[in-house]
């Protein structure tokens, strides 16, 4: 099952950071900032992942006591 988990982070990881250049296209015109790319949007997805893991790793450990 842990073989099977690595490709699908990767495809996650590709299509959030799809998903973050889509929806920065649609917010981002209301507070006047420009629009991203695909590569930026691929920093800002790592940037978040790298931030919420640990607290989601964190979270989930502080329920299961």
């Amino acid at each position: 099952m842990g073989y099977f988990a690595i490709p699908t982070a990767v495809g996650g990881f590709f299509f959030s950071s799809f998903l973050a250049m889509l929806f920065w296209g649609i917010i981002a015109p209301w507070f006047g900032a420009d629009t991203i790319g695909y590569l930026n949007a691929m920093v800002v997805t790592i940037a978040l992942w790298l931030v919420i893991a640990p607290l989601a790793a964190a979270i989930s450990r502080r329920t299961r006591r």
